[in-house]
């Protein structure tokens, strides 16, 4: 069993987000879940990205860090495109990290240290043809490189692929985006 902790992204914690983490913990995973804006959900990707905006995105990292500290070492820390941001802020600065996934973004190592860290396993999730993600895909390739870690890039040119509330959702794509994230959950147990 792993502990994850995994955050929602821009629409805020949706009903889609929650049903992923439970079939996480349906696999027998410690999953929890944060709220980042506040019990805030929002149906258009625009309205969530200038809410996010609104706060900054420093501040919604570092509420996402606040939350990883009364969690235990080990820990998986997983994201959902802005949620990618603490997920991977916590993943290069925390100790006792043990693995980060990240799906449907990416940032360079360098906006959270000099480089990721050799003890923590990456895995990265991504829409090829996905407009939201087009500059992330250089981001993931260099992160990728560094951590010797799996780059898995789906053919579709949605971006909220995994939220089950979401227009983008692709029962298709998210029954691999499971399976390729519980084999590497796997590795944790």
């Amino acid at each position: 069993m792993a502990e994850v902790l995994l955050f929602h992204h821009a629409l805020g914690l949706t009903e889609g987000v929650r049903a992923f983490a439970d079939e996480l913990r349906a696999a027998g995973h410690d999953v929890s879940t944060r709220d980042l804006y506040e019990g805030v959900t929002f149906d258009s990707l625009e309205e969530g990205v200038a809410h996010a905006e609104s706060i900054g995105f420093e501040e919604i990292t570092e509420r996402g860090v606040r939350t990883a500290d009364e969690l235990g070492d080990r820990l998986v820390v997983a994201g959902f495109s802005l949620g990618v941001l603490p997920a991977q802020a916590i993943a290069q600065t925390r100790p006792g990290v043990a693995g980060a996934i990240l799906y449907h973004g990416a940032v360079p190592s360098s906006t959270f240290g000099d480089a990721w860290p050799a003890d923590v396993a990456l895995q990265i999730h991504l829409g090829e043809d996905d407009p939201w993600v087009s500059e992330d895909l250089e981001a993931a390739r260099a992160l990728i490189a560094e951590a010797s870690g799996q780059l898995l890039i789906y053919s579709t040119s949605a971006h909220l692929v995994a939220d089950s509330s979401h227009a983008d959702y692709d029962p298709s794509i998210v029954d691999q985006i499971r399976d390729w994230t519980l084999a590497f959950l796997a590795r944790f147990d």
